[in-house]
């Protein structure tokens, strides 16, 4: 293999998240007054941290979300991962993959710590992540698109930036590995081909991977 460490975002690329957080996402917002569809959270936030809510809505509509936004949120949807969360199709072979190759991988993701292990407890995925394989933008001052995370990722893993490659669907996080000095694979699986440009390569189905990483 051409990479000496995997990256993978975590929603959408590890656990099928997207749809549950962002349904819950759209609710809750519409819910406290600011009116959002389920394709606008999809485009404004599918793959960013906390933060980014917090600021577009607030340049946006001049307002702020109340104190305990992010609380409520995370017990909505940590609640709905315990009802339905399941594992992204293949993803748990590509990782017993890597592990047969001996080629390491980690996570890094938008979501916070708690939302990353839950996830990946509910999911079966735990098996596979080491504690000090699991990276956050809570680790970073700033999340996606800045390169801060990915960055951040590989220097605690002991690998060089440009002998990394990342798993990416979303728009921000491509942008982060680019801006990082990163490969990165965009997976389309919910995201448009046209929204994921500049990546180093595009697949629509995890079998698909490991042929692309080399």
């Amino acid at each position: 293999m051409r990479y000496d460490l995997i990256i993978f975002d975590n929603d959408g690329v590890l656990v099928d998240s997207e749809p549950l957080s962002n349904t819950i996402l759209a609710g809750y917002l519409t819910e406290l007054g600011f009116p959002t569809s389920y394709e606008e959270s999809i485009r404004d936030y599918m793959g960013s941290a906390m933060h980014r809510i917090h600021d577009l809505i607030q340049e946006r509509t001049g307002r702020v979300l109340p104190a305990d936004f992010d609380d409520a949120f995370h017990a909505r949807v940590f609640a709905a991962f315990e009802r339905e969360l399941q594992p992204v199709a293949g993803a748990a072979d590509v990782l017993a993959k890597l592990v047969a190759d001996g080629v390491p991988y980690c996570v890094a993701s938008s979501g916070s710590h708690e939302r990353i292990r839950v996830g990946h407890r509910t999911t079966g995925l735990d098996e596979w992540f080491e504690e000090e394989w699991v990276f956050s933008s809570q680790d970073v001052g700033r999340g996606k698109p800045a390169p801060d995370l990915f960055l951040y990722a590989a220097e605690r893993m002991g690998v060089a930036p440009e002998r990394c490659a990342v798993v990416e669907d979303s728009p921000l996080g491509v942008q982060a590995a680019l801006a990082a000095g990163m490969d990165v694979y965009g997976f389309t699986a919910m995201t448009p081909e046209e929204r994921l440009q500049g990546a180093t390569a595009l697949f629509s189905d995890m079998a698909q991977l490991r042929e692309l990483l080399g």
